[in-house]
């Protein structure tokens, strides 16, 4: 999926920021999130 259309036209976006790295999505898998840049992982 292309990332401009991860954005609203206003250019606000739901998706959350790695905060590492602060300029990659976090892919959310269900049970954790994960950078794929850093590798950075938050688990629920």
């Amino acid at each position: 999926m292309p990332r401009h259309e991860f954005y609203d036209e206003d250019g606000t976006t739901d998706r959350e920021q790695c905060p590492r790295c602060g300029d990659t999505f976090l892919a959310d898998h269900g049970d954790r999130k994960h950078c794929g840049k850093c590798g950075y992982t938050e688990w629920e």
